[in-house]
């Protein structure tokens, strides 16, 4: 099912002996604009820690109580890695993390999640032995959700809105859509969805997202709505209004 991040932050997340602190924001990956990590606001029981959960190990989310499920114990989230609350998430970073889980890394294999097309199936499938972790060089890709919302969005033409939120698939982690707000350029308040598929580039350092669309074709198209689901129906309507290939 396909949700908005700012649904999801703020979630209680639930480990199998406890609570551990609350949704606080998604770290995505810039290439395949997929959620890799999300990051855990632990309060009180681990300070100044920056504490992530890979999509491997959550369980299906109570969407009633507003849970999502931790399928690690409190421990074991306790002595992983450590990484300081305000340094980037390096890749030998990640290698120790994932290697302490005993799980596959997305980027080892041919699939956008590593050897599986989702996360769920790599908590099974833990690595058969355990391999020496060695340095690697090269940015990870890794970006914050949180931070990239208010980004200014650039059309062919010229500026059309800024980045409000994000909406993901809750299987895949994969994120869908952009939710565009144009309200502060054109006349009342009005929201539309962008695949990442159809971005030009991003300009990290000026915080601009260029898209392959005119600002016509934006104005034009379907409206979106965020008190009614992104459904099906829904996405059919957006990829045959402007003509592009479907995802699905």
């Amino acid at each position: 099912m396909l949700r908005s991040i700012k649904e999801i932050t703020g979630y209680v997340l639930q480990a199998e002996d406890g609570e551990i602190g609350r949704c606080k924001d998604f770290l995505f990956d810039d290439e395949f604009w997929t959620i890799r990590y999300m990051v855990a606001d632990t309060g009180k029981w681990l300070p100044s820690k920056k504490v992530l959960i890979s999509p491997v190990s959550l369980g299906e989310p109570d969407w009633v109580s507003n849970r999502f499920p931790v399928r690690l114990t409190k421990k074991q989230i306790e002595e992983a890695p450590s990484i300081d609350e305000y340094a980037p998430v390096s890749r030998q970073y990640e290698i120790k993390y994932h290697a302490y889980y005993g799980w596959h890394s997305y980027w080892d294999g041919v699939e956008v999640g590593g050897i599986a097309a989702y996360p769920g199936p790599l908590y099974a499938e833990k690595k058969k032995e355990v391999v020496e972790i060695k340095p690697e060089s090269g940015d990870p890709h890794l970006r914050s959700a949180s931070e990239v919302k208010g980004y200014h969005i650039k059309a062919r033409d010229e500026e059309i809105g800024h980045v409000e939120d994000f909406i993901v698939d809750d299987q895949t982690w994969t994120i869908r859509y952009m939710i565009i707000d144009t309200s502060n350029w054109w006349p009342g308040s009005r929201k539309v969805l962008v695949p990442p598929t159809w971005i030009d580039s991003v300009d990290w350092a000026e915080s601009k997202v260029r898209v392959d669309l005119t600002v016509e074709q934006i104005r034009l198209g379907p409206e979106y709505d965020p008190s009614a689901p992104v459904n099906r129906e829904y996405e059919i309507q957006l990829y045959d209004f402007y003509g592009r290939p479907k995802y699905w």
